[in-house]
């Protein structure tokens, strides 16, 4: 059962090929905060860029749509800012980096805490990914190593973000994304959804729905993997 409290954005990527960041999503983000400021948790570094930097480019992107941001790097109290924000949102990147940043300050039960009593949270690609039971299915590398691979446990299964499916033709002779998700379900046992870029699931009042122009694809472990159509996705789809 998903915690009918959550409020929550599981976006697959902040930037789909030929449009500016965020721009594919503003409407949806719009309606989700509602006017709400936002704090911004920069801590996945995309590219190694500076906190400053990161939370200056969603400040420039969201004020477009009437959003205000604020770095969690800019208090003193990263704990006090989580538990005080309207709503919370944390952007792409290194996943690993992302989680052994949030487990060294102690920020991982803060977060647990603050959005099960209904404060928004709204993740891109590792910040999606922390939404999941595991990070253990992030397309990143292992650039550090957080102290344990279990994620904000939002969702009861593992995500998938930036899917892609096998290229017909292709000559590259490495694993797919497809293979790779295989390998997972060697060790692991839940489910894992491959989010498309430009797809996103919004998760409220106890009910996920799956948005965007494109399907989504259900690794169910030992079982062959399906799409979903953009729609509420029910327990069978993920239990």
């Amino acid at each position: 059962m998903i915690n009918t409290h959550y409020n929550l954005l599981v976006i697959s990527t902040s930037t789909v090929h030929g449009s500016g960041y965020m721009d594919y999503i503003k409407p949806a983000v719009k309606d989700f905060l509602n006017g709400r400021e936002l704090l911004f948790i920069p801590y996945a570094r995309p590219s190694g860029i500076s906190y400053n930097n990161y939370t200056e480019t969603v400040k420039e992107a969201l004020a477009t749509i009437g959003v205000t941001v604020r770095g969690i790097h800019e208090y003193s109290n990263p704990k006090e800012a989580i538990e005080q924000a309207q709503a919370i949102f944390i952007g792409g990147g290194n996943t690993f980096l992302l989680l052994k940043t949030l487990y060294e300050l102690g920020l991982v039960e803060t977060l647990q805490a603050t959005v099960a009593q209904g404060i928004p949270y709204m993740g891109s690609s590792a910040g999606s990914n922390l939404t999941g039971l595991t990070i253990g299915t992030t397309n990143d590398m292992p650039i550090v190593y957080p102290p344990s691979f279990n994620a904000l446990q939002f969702l009861p299964f593992n995500i998938n973000p930036h899917y892609l499916d096998p290229i017909e033709g292709s000559t590259h002779k490495g694993e797919t994304r497809e293979t790779r998700i295989n390998e997972f379900h060697q060790f692991n046992s839940q489910t894992v959804i491959g989010l498309r870029e430009g797809s996103w699931l919004h998760v409220t009042n106890g009910t996920i729905t799956l948005e965007g122009t494109f399907t989504a694809r259900i690794f169910r472990a030992h079982e062959t993997p399906f799409e979903i159509e953009s729609g509420i996705l029910h327990e069978n789809i993920y239990l």
